[in-house]
């Protein structure tokens, strides 16, 4: 079989009855199916399949099982068995790895978080270009105590299944590193916890205690996400086919588009149309369901 779909369920809603509706669809749209196998037990299921072009095959399988007797909350993805192996793993880190967005973190703190997440919002949109949102939030921040840092450090939340996402590229060999437009004073500490290999970021200027309310250039963007993700491969010795990219934002999209695999994680909906695969509903181990063992 040339194909394979995989599909991944809380398990809270994860049925043993999913693997067959998804053969029968499978089968209704004109696929040869092999026999599913189990990938995560009680999690994920690999269906093997040929006859039928991958987005053919996700878009029917997703048809059924969220149709009206087979409602169902799954985050599926089909592929060539050709190249699912992947070498480098690179990853957004706000709303991605982690829940906050930290400069919103800070300016709720500081009692500034309106006028910070309005910005934010139109930033993650796209309908304002990075480096001039990054400059307007941080501005806001001018002659305030590095203290605010620190505070804004507590409310961290990592998101469900990080900690086993880096186990298991560990486990594979793969690559990893952390690729955000935010800040390595919040990015460092967070990359040596779980594991990441390597960690870009931009910094904040801080003189006498204080922030100045800019960032040190040059700043990193979403084209230098980009940059960043064909430079990791370069020092490899691998092309961008075989890279994850990861995120959640209009500021990943270079790096998604770029990567042999781009993931959206519960994405905004620009990101989700440009993306390869979509997770949803679970939590972000299912990256390693999708690229096997």
């Amino acid at each position: 079989m040339d194909h394979v779909l995989t599909f991944v369920a809380p398990p809270d809603a994860f049925d043993a009855s999913l693997a067959a509706q998804a053969c029968d669809a499978l089968r209704a749209a004109g696929a040869s199916v092999g026999s599913p196998g189990t990938t995560r037990a009680g999690a994920a299921i690999d269906i093997p399949f040929t006859g039928l072009g991958p987005s053919l095959a996700a878009s029917a399988v997703r048809s059924h099982l969220d149709g009206p007797q087979s409602r169902c909350p799954v985050d599926l993805f089909a592929q060539a068995t050709k190249g699912r192996a992947k070498k480098l793993f690179v990853a957004d880190l706000e709303s991605t790895i982690i829940a906050n967005e930290m400069l919103d973190e800070m300016a709720t703190i500081a009692g500034l978080g309106d006028q910070v997440a309005a910005i934010t919002a139109r930033a993650m949109s796209g309908d304002m270009g990075f480096e001039e949102s990054l400059t307007a939030r941080v501005a806001v921040f001018r002659d305030h105590p590095v203290s605010l840092i620190d505070q804004a450090a507590t409310t961290i939340r990592i998101h469900p299944g990080a900690e086993r996402l880096l186990e298991g590229l560990r486990a594979r060999g793969i690559v990893s590193a952390l690729v955000t437009g935010g800040f390595h004073i919040f990015a460092d500490p967070l990359g040596a916890r779980l594991g990441f290999d390597h960690v870009f970021a931009n910094r904040l200027e801080i003189v006498d205690g204080r922030l100045t309310g800019k960032p040190v250039p040059p700043v990193l963007d979403r084209s230098a996400k980009r940059t960043t993700l064909l430079r990791l491969c370069e020092q490899l010795g691998i092309g961008p086919g075989e890279a994850i990219a990861i995120g959640d934002g209009a500021n990943d999209l270079a790096m998604i588009g770029e990567a042999g695999l781009g993931v959206a994680y519960r994405a905004k909906p620009a990101v989700a149309r440009a993306a390869d695969a979509c997770i949803d509903h679970t939590d972000l181990e299912t990256v390693l369901d999708f690229i096997g063992s």
